[in-house]
Protein backbone atom coordinates (compact mmCIF):
# COMPACT_ATOMS: atom_id res chain seq x y z
CA UNK A 1 0.00 0.00 0.00
CA UNK A 2 1.30 3.45 -0.95
CA UNK A 3 2.21 5.23 2.30
CA UNK A 4 1.85 8.68 0.75
CA UNK A 5 -1.69 7.83 -0.42
CA UNK A 6 -2.67 6.57 3.05
CA UNK A 7 -1.44 9.82 4.60
CA UNK A 8 -3.36 11.82 2.00
CA UNK A 9 -6.46 9.66 2.52
CA UNK A 10 -6.24 10.08 6.30
CA UNK A 11 -6.00 13.86 5.95
CA UNK A 12 -8.97 14.04 3.58
CA UNK A 13 -11.13 11.78 5.72
CA UNK A 14 -10.26 13.90 8.77
CA UNK A 15 -11.58 16.93 6.90
CA UNK A 16 -14.65 14.88 5.95
CA UNK A 17 -15.29 14.21 9.66
CA UNK A 18 -15.29 17.95 10.33
CA UNK A 19 -17.67 18.64 7.44
CA UNK A 20 -19.97 15.77 8.40
CA UNK A 21 -20.07 16.85 12.03
CA UNK A 22 -20.48 20.60 11.51
CA UNK A 23 -24.00 20.59 12.97
CA UNK A 24 -22.71 18.55 15.93
CA UNK A 25 -20.14 21.25 16.71
CA UNK A 26 -23.07 23.69 16.79
CA UNK A 27 -24.98 21.46 19.22
CA UNK A 28 -21.86 21.26 21.40
CA UNK A 29 -21.60 25.06 21.44
CA UNK A 30 -25.31 25.47 22.22
CA UNK A 31 -24.77 23.23 25.25
CA UNK A 32 -21.91 25.49 26.45
CA UNK A 33 -19.36 22.80 25.52
CA UNK A 34 -20.75 20.47 28.18
CA UNK A 35 -20.76 16.78 27.19
CA UNK A 36 -23.82 15.74 29.28
CA UNK A 37 -25.97 18.36 27.56
CA UNK A 38 -24.50 17.46 24.18
CA UNK A 39 -25.44 13.80 24.64
CA UNK A 40 -29.00 14.77 25.54
CA UNK A 41 -29.22 16.99 22.45
CA UNK A 42 -28.08 14.10 20.26
CA UNK A 43 -30.82 11.83 21.55
CA UNK A 44 -33.63 14.38 21.15
CA UNK A 45 -33.47 13.83 17.40
CA UNK A 46 -31.17 10.87 16.71
CA UNK A 47 -32.08 10.58 13.03
CA UNK A 48 -31.08 14.17 12.23
CA UNK A 49 -28.15 14.39 14.64
CA UNK A 50 -26.61 10.91 14.37
CA UNK A 51 -28.22 9.05 11.48
CA UNK A 52 -27.39 11.67 8.87
CA UNK A 53 -23.66 11.45 9.67
CA UNK A 54 -23.70 7.82 8.47
CA UNK A 55 -24.33 8.90 4.87
CA UNK A 56 -20.63 9.31 3.92
CA UNK A 57 -19.87 5.93 5.51
CA UNK A 58 -22.74 4.30 3.58
CA UNK A 59 -21.44 5.81 0.33
CA UNK A 60 -17.93 4.50 1.03
CA UNK A 61 -19.19 1.07 2.06
CA UNK A 62 -21.41 0.53 -0.99
CA UNK A 63 -18.79 1.70 -3.51
CA UNK A 64 -16.11 -0.42 -1.86
CA UNK A 65 -18.31 -3.52 -2.03
CA UNK A 66 -18.78 -2.84 -5.74
CA UNK A 67 -14.98 -2.72 -6.07
CA UNK A 68 -14.83 0.90 -7.19
CA UNK A 69 -11.19 2.17 -7.18
CA UNK A 70 -10.18 3.49 -3.77
CA UNK A 71 -9.39 7.00 -5.00
CA UNK A 72 -12.84 7.32 -6.56
CA UNK A 73 -14.44 6.06 -3.35
CA UNK A 74 -12.50 8.69 -1.39
CA UNK A 75 -13.71 11.40 -3.77
CA UNK A 76 -17.31 10.19 -3.38
CA UNK A 77 -17.05 10.23 0.42
CA UNK A 78 -15.58 13.72 0.25
CA UNK A 79 -18.45 14.83 -1.99
CA UNK A 80 -21.07 13.38 0.38
CA UNK A 81 -19.43 15.09 3.36
CA UNK A 82 -19.19 18.36 1.46
CA UNK A 83 -22.89 18.24 0.57
CA UNK A 84 -23.78 17.67 4.22
CA UNK A 85 -21.61 20.63 5.19
CA UNK A 86 -23.37 22.86 2.65
CA UNK A 87 -26.74 21.61 3.90
CA UNK A 88 -25.91 22.41 7.52
CA UNK A 89 -24.56 25.84 6.63
CA UNK A 90 -27.71 26.72 4.67
CA UNK A 91 -30.11 25.97 7.54
CA UNK A 92 -31.20 29.17 9.26
CA UNK A 93 -30.61 28.95 13.00
CA UNK A 94 -31.97 31.16 15.78
CA UNK A 95 -28.48 31.24 17.29
CA UNK A 96 -25.93 30.80 14.49
CA UNK A 97 -22.78 28.76 15.00
CA UNK A 98 -20.06 31.18 16.09
CA UNK A 99 -16.58 30.11 15.02
CA UNK A 100 -14.76 31.55 18.03
CA UNK A 101 -11.09 31.14 18.90
CA UNK A 102 -12.14 28.23 21.11
CA UNK A 103 -13.91 26.57 18.19
CA UNK A 104 -10.83 27.05 16.00
CA UNK A 105 -8.66 25.36 18.62
CA UNK A 106 -11.22 22.57 18.91
CA UNK A 107 -11.25 22.02 15.14
CA UNK A 108 -7.45 21.84 15.13
CA UNK A 109 -7.44 19.23 17.91
CA UNK A 110 -10.26 17.40 16.12
CA UNK A 111 -8.25 17.19 12.92
CA UNK A 112 -5.22 15.89 14.82
CA UNK A 113 -7.18 13.19 16.68
CA UNK A 114 -9.08 12.12 13.56
CA UNK A 115 -5.89 12.03 11.52
CA UNK A 116 -4.15 9.77 14.06
CA UNK A 117 -7.14 7.41 14.22
CA UNK A 118 -7.37 7.25 10.43
CA UNK A 119 -3.67 6.35 10.19
CA UNK A 120 -4.31 3.50 12.64
CA UNK A 121 -7.42 2.14 10.89
CA UNK A 122 -6.79 2.70 7.18
CA UNK A 123 -3.94 0.15 6.82
CA UNK A 124 -6.35 -2.54 8.02
CA UNK A 125 -9.37 -1.51 5.91
CA UNK A 126 -10.57 1.54 4.04
CA UNK A 127 -14.08 0.77 5.28
CA UNK A 128 -12.91 1.33 8.86
CA UNK A 129 -11.63 4.73 7.78
CA UNK A 130 -15.04 5.63 6.34
CA UNK A 131 -16.68 4.32 9.51
CA UNK A 132 -14.75 6.88 11.55
CA UNK A 133 -16.35 9.62 9.46
CA UNK A 134 -19.79 8.15 10.16
CA UNK A 135 -19.04 7.89 13.88
CA UNK A 136 -18.50 11.65 14.18
CA UNK A 137 -20.98 12.04 17.05
CA UNK A 138 -18.78 9.79 19.19
CA UNK A 139 -15.49 11.16 17.83
CA UNK A 140 -16.53 14.65 18.94
CA UNK A 141 -16.87 13.43 22.53
CA UNK A 142 -13.39 11.91 22.37
CA UNK A 143 -11.96 15.15 20.97
CA UNK A 144 -13.73 17.22 23.64
CA UNK A 145 -12.13 15.08 26.32
CA UNK A 146 -8.69 15.51 24.73
CA UNK A 147 -9.15 19.28 24.38
CA UNK A 148 -10.43 19.85 27.92
CA UNK A 149 -7.00 20.27 29.64
CA UNK A 150 -5.97 22.83 27.00
CA UNK A 151 -9.19 24.83 27.36
CA UNK A 152 -9.03 24.68 31.16
CA UNK A 153 -5.53 26.14 31.16
CA UNK A 154 -6.47 28.92 28.75
CA UNK A 155 -9.65 29.74 30.70
CA UNK A 156 -7.76 29.89 34.00
CA UNK A 157 -5.31 32.36 32.48
CA UNK A 158 -8.16 34.68 31.41
CA UNK A 159 -9.87 34.35 34.82
CA UNK A 160 -6.70 35.21 36.73
CA UNK A 161 -6.24 38.30 34.53
CA UNK A 162 -9.83 39.38 35.28
CA UNK A 163 -9.24 38.95 39.02
CA UNK A 164 -6.12 41.13 38.82
CA UNK A 165 -8.09 43.86 37.05
CA UNK A 166 -10.72 43.82 39.80
CA UNK A 167 -8.04 43.85 42.51
CA UNK A 168 -6.66 47.08 41.02
CA UNK A 169 -10.06 48.74 41.68
CA UNK A 170 -10.59 48.37 45.46
CA UNK A 171 -13.29 51.08 45.57
CA UNK A 172 -15.41 49.43 42.89
CA UNK A 173 -18.90 48.48 44.14
CA UNK A 174 -19.47 44.90 42.95
CA UNK A 175 -23.01 43.54 42.79
CA UNK A 176 -24.00 39.97 41.99
CA UNK A 177 -27.49 39.05 40.79
CA UNK A 178 -28.87 35.55 40.50
CA UNK A 179 -32.21 33.75 40.56
CA UNK A 180 -34.21 31.22 38.61
CA UNK A 181 -36.13 33.98 36.82
CA UNK A 182 -35.83 37.71 36.35
CA UNK A 183 -32.09 38.12 36.87
CA UNK A 184 -31.37 39.59 33.43
CA UNK A 185 -34.25 42.07 33.64
CA UNK A 186 -33.33 43.04 37.21
CA UNK A 187 -29.73 43.59 36.16
CA UNK A 188 -30.73 46.05 33.45
CA UNK A 189 -33.29 47.81 35.67
CA UNK A 190 -30.63 48.25 38.36
CA UNK A 191 -28.17 49.57 35.80
CA UNK A 192 -30.65 52.22 34.62
CA UNK A 193 -31.51 53.33 38.15
CA UNK A 194 -27.94 53.46 39.47
CA UNK A 195 -26.73 55.24 36.32
CA UNK A 196 -28.57 58.37 37.52
CA UNK A 197 -25.79 58.81 40.10
CA UNK A 198 -22.99 56.34 39.30
CA UNK A 199 -20.91 55.20 36.34
CA UNK A 200 -22.15 51.64 35.94
CA UNK A 201 -20.98 48.62 33.95
CA UNK A 202 -23.33 45.63 33.76
CA UNK A 203 -22.65 42.40 31.96
CA UNK A 204 -24.50 42.56 28.62
CA UNK A 205 -27.32 40.28 27.43
CA UNK A 206 -27.05 36.90 29.15
CA UNK A 207 -23.30 37.02 29.79
CA UNK A 208 -23.67 35.06 33.03
CA UNK A 209 -21.06 32.31 32.81
CA UNK A 210 -17.49 32.41 34.18
CA UNK A 211 -15.99 33.05 30.75
CA UNK A 212 -18.73 35.54 29.81
CA UNK A 213 -18.21 37.60 32.98
CA UNK A 214 -14.43 37.30 32.61
CA UNK A 215 -14.60 38.62 29.08
CA UNK A 216 -16.64 41.65 30.17
CA UNK A 217 -14.15 42.47 32.94
CA UNK A 218 -11.15 42.16 30.64
CA UNK A 219 -12.64 44.03 27.68
CA UNK A 220 -15.08 46.61 29.10
CA UNK A 221 -14.27 47.45 32.73
CA UNK A 222 -12.60 50.87 32.94
CA UNK A 223 -10.95 52.68 35.90
CA UNK A 224 -13.74 55.27 35.71
CA UNK A 225 -16.46 52.74 36.52
CA UNK A 226 -17.87 52.98 40.03
CA UNK A 227 -20.29 50.03 40.01
CA UNK A 228 -19.99 46.61 38.36
CA UNK A 229 -23.12 44.45 38.11
CA UNK A 230 -22.57 40.77 37.29
CA UNK A 231 -25.44 38.49 36.36
CA UNK A 232 -24.73 34.98 37.62
CA UNK A 233 -26.34 32.03 35.86
CA UNK A 234 -26.20 28.36 36.83
CA UNK A 235 -27.10 24.96 35.48
CA UNK A 236 -25.09 22.88 37.95
CA UNK A 237 -24.32 22.95 41.67
CA UNK A 238 -21.22 25.11 42.26
CA UNK A 239 -21.69 27.37 39.22
CA UNK A 240 -22.58 30.45 41.30
CA UNK A 241 -19.69 29.91 43.69
CA UNK A 242 -17.30 29.76 40.73
CA UNK A 243 -18.59 33.15 39.56
CA UNK A 244 -18.36 34.63 43.05
CA UNK A 245 -14.75 33.48 43.30
CA UNK A 246 -14.05 35.69 40.27
CA UNK A 247 -16.12 38.79 41.13
CA UNK A 248 -16.19 38.74 44.97
CA UNK A 249 -19.40 40.84 45.16
CA UNK A 250 -20.17 42.93 48.25
CA UNK A 251 -23.89 43.08 47.45
CA UNK A 252 -26.00 40.10 46.38
CA UNK A 253 -29.54 40.16 44.91
CA UNK A 254 -31.66 37.00 44.77
CA UNK A 255 -34.60 37.47 42.40
CA UNK A 256 -36.34 34.10 42.70
CA UNK A 257 -35.93 30.37 43.19
CA UNK A 258 -38.06 27.95 41.20
CA UNK A 259 -38.15 24.98 38.83
CA UNK A 260 -35.76 25.87 36.02
CA UNK A 261 -32.94 23.72 34.59
CA UNK A 262 -34.31 20.80 36.59
CA UNK A 263 -32.85 18.46 33.97
CA UNK A 264 -29.34 19.37 35.15
CA UNK A 265 -29.99 20.25 38.81
CA UNK A 266 -32.22 17.27 39.51
CA UNK A 267 -34.21 18.83 42.37
CA UNK A 268 -35.57 22.14 43.61
CA UNK A 269 -33.38 21.75 46.71
CA UNK A 270 -30.25 21.70 44.52
CA UNK A 271 -31.46 24.84 42.74
CA UNK A 272 -32.11 26.54 46.10
CA UNK A 273 -28.66 25.71 47.46
CA UNK A 274 -26.92 26.77 44.26
CA UNK A 275 -28.65 30.16 44.13
CA UNK A 276 -27.82 30.65 47.79
CA UNK A 277 -24.12 30.28 46.95
CA UNK A 278 -24.21 33.99 46.08
CA UNK A 279 -25.42 34.91 49.57
CA UNK A 280 -22.96 32.56 51.25
CA UNK A 281 -20.09 34.06 49.24
CA UNK A 282 -20.73 37.61 50.45
CA UNK A 283 -18.16 39.02 52.91
CA UNK A 284 -18.99 39.49 56.59
CA UNK A 285 -19.87 43.15 56.00
CA UNK A 286 -21.76 42.41 52.77
CA UNK A 287 -25.39 43.11 51.94
CA UNK A 288 -27.96 40.54 50.85
CA UNK A 289 -31.28 41.52 49.25
CA UNK A 290 -34.01 38.92 48.66
CA UNK A 291 -37.20 38.97 46.63
CA UNK A 292 -40.25 38.34 48.80
CA UNK A 293 -41.96 35.29 47.33
CA UNK A 294 -43.73 33.69 50.30
CA UNK A 295 -41.57 30.65 49.60
CA UNK A 296 -37.94 29.70 49.13
CA UNK A 297 -36.53 33.24 49.00
CA UNK A 298 -38.21 34.03 52.32
CA UNK A 299 -36.70 30.92 53.90
CA UNK A 300 -33.24 31.84 52.57
CA UNK A 301 -33.67 35.32 54.05
CA UNK A 302 -34.34 33.76 57.44
CA UNK A 303 -31.30 31.49 57.05
CA UNK A 304 -28.96 34.36 56.08
CA UNK A 305 -26.57 35.29 58.91
CA UNK A 306 -25.46 38.68 57.56
CA UNK A 307 -26.30 41.75 59.60
CA UNK A 308 -27.18 43.69 56.46
CA UNK A 309 -30.00 41.69 54.92
CA UNK A 310 -33.20 42.98 53.37
CA UNK A 311 -36.27 41.78 51.55
CA UNK A 312 -37.58 43.63 48.52
CA UNK A 313 -40.24 45.41 50.61
CA UNK A 314 -38.05 46.13 53.67
CA UNK A 315 -37.47 49.78 52.73
CA UNK A 316 -40.17 50.54 50.13
CA UNK A 317 -43.51 49.23 49.04
CA UNK A 318 -45.67 50.00 46.01
CA UNK A 319 -49.20 51.41 46.11
CA UNK A 320 -51.85 52.35 43.53
CA UNK A 321 -50.44 50.02 40.88
CA UNK A 322 -51.96 50.53 37.43
CA UNK A 323 -51.09 48.23 34.52
CA UNK A 324 -52.06 48.28 30.88
CA UNK A 325 -50.77 48.01 27.33
CA UNK A 326 -49.02 51.35 27.87
CA UNK A 327 -46.90 50.07 30.78
CA UNK A 328 -47.07 50.31 34.58
CA UNK A 329 -47.62 53.21 36.97
CA UNK A 330 -47.35 53.06 40.78
CA UNK A 331 -46.53 55.06 43.90
CA UNK A 332 -43.23 54.18 45.59
CA UNK A 333 -43.64 54.63 49.36
CA UNK A 334 -40.85 54.62 51.96
CA UNK A 335 -41.91 52.43 54.86
CA UNK A 336 -40.43 54.38 57.79
CA UNK A 337 -41.39 57.93 56.78
CA UNK A 338 -44.35 57.50 54.45
CA UNK A 339 -42.65 59.67 51.83
CA UNK A 340 -43.75 58.77 48.33
CA UNK A 341 -43.01 59.44 44.68
CA UNK A 342 -44.96 58.53 41.55
CA UNK A 343 -43.12 56.15 39.21
CA UNK A 344 -43.89 55.36 35.58
CA UNK A 345 -42.32 52.78 33.31
CA UNK A 346 -42.95 51.09 29.99
CA UNK A 347 -42.60 47.68 31.67
CA UNK A 348 -45.65 45.44 31.20
CA UNK A 349 -47.36 43.81 34.16
CA UNK A 350 -47.56 44.04 37.92
CA UNK A 351 -44.98 41.25 38.34
CA UNK A 352 -42.25 43.73 37.28
CA UNK A 353 -42.81 45.68 40.52
CA UNK A 354 -41.09 42.98 42.59
CA UNK A 355 -37.88 43.22 40.59
CA UNK A 356 -38.05 47.01 40.62
CA UNK A 357 -38.36 47.01 44.42
CA UNK A 358 -35.18 44.93 44.64
CA UNK A 359 -33.44 47.61 42.58
CA UNK A 360 -34.96 50.47 44.60
CA UNK A 361 -33.74 48.87 47.83
CA UNK A 362 -30.23 48.51 46.41
CA UNK A 363 -30.20 52.10 45.15
CA UNK A 364 -31.39 53.45 48.50
CA UNK A 365 -28.67 51.53 50.35
CA UNK A 366 -26.16 53.12 47.98
CA UNK A 367 -27.37 56.59 48.95
CA UNK A 368 -29.76 57.49 46.14
CA UNK A 369 -32.79 59.70 46.81
CA UNK A 370 -36.36 58.73 45.97
CA UNK A 371 -36.41 61.37 43.24
CA UNK A 372 -33.29 59.89 41.67
CA UNK A 373 -34.75 56.40 41.92
CA UNK A 374 -37.98 57.52 40.21
CA UNK A 375 -35.93 59.09 37.41
CA UNK A 376 -34.10 55.81 36.94
CA UNK A 377 -37.34 53.79 36.89
CA UNK A 378 -38.59 56.04 34.09
CA UNK A 379 -35.61 54.88 32.02
CA UNK A 380 -36.41 51.19 32.50
CA UNK A 381 -37.89 49.49 29.47
CA UNK A 382 -38.70 45.88 28.52
CA UNK A 383 -35.66 43.75 27.76
CA UNK A 384 -35.53 42.24 24.28
CA UNK A 385 -37.69 39.10 24.03
CA UNK A 386 -38.93 39.52 27.61
CA UNK A 387 -42.50 40.84 27.54
CA UNK A 388 -41.48 43.36 24.90
CA UNK A 389 -44.36 45.16 23.20
CA UNK A 390 -43.49 45.51 19.52
CA UNK A 391 -44.88 48.00 17.04
CA UNK A 392 -46.93 46.36 14.32
CA UNK A 393 -49.09 47.36 11.40
CA UNK A 394 -52.78 46.83 10.91
CA UNK A 395 -53.80 47.54 14.50
CA UNK A 396 -52.27 44.29 15.81
CA UNK A 397 -50.27 44.19 19.07
CA UNK A 398 -47.31 41.81 19.40
CA UNK A 399 -45.93 40.81 22.81
CA UNK A 400 -42.52 39.20 22.41
CA UNK A 401 -41.77 36.96 25.40
CA UNK A 402 -39.71 34.52 23.37
CA UNK A 403 -36.75 34.20 25.73
CA UNK A 404 -36.56 30.74 27.31
CA UNK A 405 -39.75 30.46 29.32
CA UNK A 406 -40.33 29.17 32.84
CA UNK A 407 -43.46 28.50 34.91
CA UNK A 408 -43.42 31.83 36.79
CA UNK A 409 -42.59 33.84 33.67
CA UNK A 410 -45.26 32.08 31.62
CA UNK A 411 -47.91 32.80 34.25
CA UNK A 412 -46.85 36.46 34.37
CA UNK A 413 -47.06 36.71 30.58
CA UNK A 414 -50.59 35.27 30.58
CA UNK A 415 -51.65 37.81 33.23
CA UNK A 416 -50.24 40.61 31.06
CA UNK A 417 -52.16 39.24 28.09
CA UNK A 418 -55.41 39.58 30.04
CA UNK A 419 -54.82 43.35 30.33
CA UNK A 420 -55.16 43.73 26.55
CA UNK A 421 -58.50 44.20 24.78
CA UNK A 422 -59.42 42.31 21.61
CA UNK A 423 -58.82 38.71 20.61
CA UNK A 424 -55.91 37.23 22.54
CA UNK A 425 -53.68 34.79 20.66
CA UNK A 426 -50.81 32.71 22.06
CA UNK A 427 -48.03 31.13 20.00
CA UNK A 428 -45.80 28.80 22.01
CA UNK A 429 -43.69 25.62 21.87
CA UNK A 430 -43.95 25.27 25.64
CA UNK A 431 -41.23 25.08 28.28
CA UNK A 432 -38.06 22.96 28.37
CA UNK A 433 -35.21 22.02 30.74
CA UNK A 434 -37.68 21.15 33.51
CA UNK A 435 -36.58 17.54 34.02
CA UNK A 436 -39.12 14.98 35.20
CA UNK A 437 -41.66 17.73 35.96
CA UNK A 438 -41.65 19.11 32.42
CA UNK A 439 -44.77 17.35 31.16
CA UNK A 440 -46.81 18.23 34.27
CA UNK A 441 -45.70 21.88 34.28
CA UNK A 442 -46.54 22.20 30.59
CA UNK A 443 -49.96 20.63 31.23
CA UNK A 444 -50.61 23.27 33.94
CA UNK A 445 -49.40 25.92 31.50
CA UNK A 446 -52.04 24.76 29.02
CA UNK A 447 -54.74 24.75 31.67
CA UNK A 448 -53.87 28.30 32.74
CA UNK A 449 -53.68 29.43 29.12
CA UNK A 450 -57.28 28.36 28.53
CA UNK A 451 -58.59 31.26 30.63
CA UNK A 452 -56.26 33.85 29.08
CA UNK A 453 -56.32 33.12 25.34
CA UNK A 454 -58.97 32.96 22.65
CA UNK A 455 -56.78 31.23 20.06
CA UNK A 456 -53.68 29.07 20.64
CA UNK A 457 -50.95 27.92 18.25
CA UNK A 458 -48.75 25.12 19.64
CA UNK A 459 -45.44 24.63 17.84
CA UNK A 460 -44.07 21.07 17.89
CA UNK A 461 -46.61 18.21 18.04
CA UNK A 462 -44.55 15.90 20.28
CA UNK A 463 -43.36 18.40 22.85
CA UNK A 464 -46.70 20.23 23.04
CA UNK A 465 -48.85 17.18 23.83
CA UNK A 466 -49.07 18.04 27.57
CA UNK A 467 -50.04 21.67 26.80
CA UNK A 468 -52.79 20.51 24.44
CA UNK A 469 -54.02 18.10 27.14
CA UNK A 470 -54.16 20.92 29.68
CA UNK A 471 -56.09 23.16 27.30
CA UNK A 472 -58.62 20.43 26.54
CA UNK A 473 -59.05 19.55 30.23
CA UNK A 474 -59.87 23.21 30.88
CA UNK A 475 -62.53 23.18 28.16
CA UNK A 476 -60.67 25.20 25.53
CA UNK A 477 -62.51 25.07 22.17
CA UNK A 478 -60.87 22.52 19.87
CA UNK A 479 -61.62 24.71 16.85
CA UNK A 480 -59.38 27.45 18.31
CA UNK A 481 -56.44 25.12 18.98
CA UNK A 482 -53.88 24.79 16.17
CA UNK A 483 -50.97 22.35 16.45
CA UNK A 484 -48.17 23.12 14.00
CA UNK A 485 -44.98 21.32 13.00
CA UNK A 486 -42.81 24.43 13.17
CA UNK A 487 -42.87 28.19 13.62
CA UNK A 488 -43.13 28.82 9.88
CA UNK A 489 -46.35 26.81 9.65
CA UNK A 490 -47.84 28.64 12.64
CA UNK A 491 -46.93 32.01 11.09
CA UNK A 492 -48.66 31.09 7.83
CA UNK A 493 -51.86 30.08 9.64
CA UNK A 494 -51.69 33.09 11.95
CA UNK A 495 -51.42 35.52 9.06
CA UNK A 496 -54.63 34.09 7.62
CA UNK A 497 -56.75 34.77 10.69
CA UNK A 498 -55.28 37.94 12.26
CA UNK A 499 -57.31 41.11 12.18
CA UNK A 500 -57.15 44.61 13.63
CA UNK A 501 -57.43 44.67 17.41
CA UNK A 502 -55.78 41.28 17.96
CA UNK A 503 -52.92 40.85 20.43
CA UNK A 504 -50.42 38.03 19.84
CA UNK A 505 -48.20 36.69 22.64
CA UNK A 506 -45.11 34.77 21.53
CA UNK A 507 -44.27 32.77 24.64
CA UNK A 508 -40.89 31.04 24.49
CA UNK A 509 -38.84 30.15 21.45
CA UNK A 510 -37.10 26.79 21.70
CA UNK A 511 -33.34 26.85 21.20
CA UNK A 512 -32.03 25.09 18.09
CA UNK A 513 -31.03 21.98 20.06
CA UNK A 514 -34.72 21.42 21.02
CA UNK A 515 -36.28 21.84 17.59
CA UNK A 516 -38.51 19.11 16.20
CA UNK A 517 -37.59 18.45 12.59
CA UNK A 518 -40.06 17.28 10.03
Amino acid sequence: MNVAFVIFEAAMLSLCSICTGWHLFHLFQLESYQLPGYRKSLLRNPVENIGITLIPFAVGLVLTLFRVPRLLVLLAVMAASGLLFVRFRSVKMKKPFNVTERVKRFLLVHFGVSFCLELIFLPFSAILGYLLVGAESAILMLVATCAQPIEKKIANGFIEDAKRRLDRMPDLIKIGITGSYGKTSTKFFLREILSIRYRVLATPASFNTPMGVTRVIREQLMPSHEVFIAEMGARHVGDIKELCDIVHPQIGLLTSVGPQHLDTFGSIEAIRDTKNELIESLPEGGTAIFARDNGICDSLYERCRLMEKYESDSIFHAENIECGPWGTRFKLVKNDTGDSVTCETRLLGEHAISNLLLCCTTASLLGMTMKEIASGIRLCHPIEHRLQLLESSGGISIIDDAFNSNPAGASAALRVLKDFPGRRIVVTPGMVELGAQEAELNRRFGSEMASSADIVFLVGPRHCEPIAAGLREAGFPEANLHICRNLEESTTLLNRIMRAGDVVLYENDLPDNYNENG
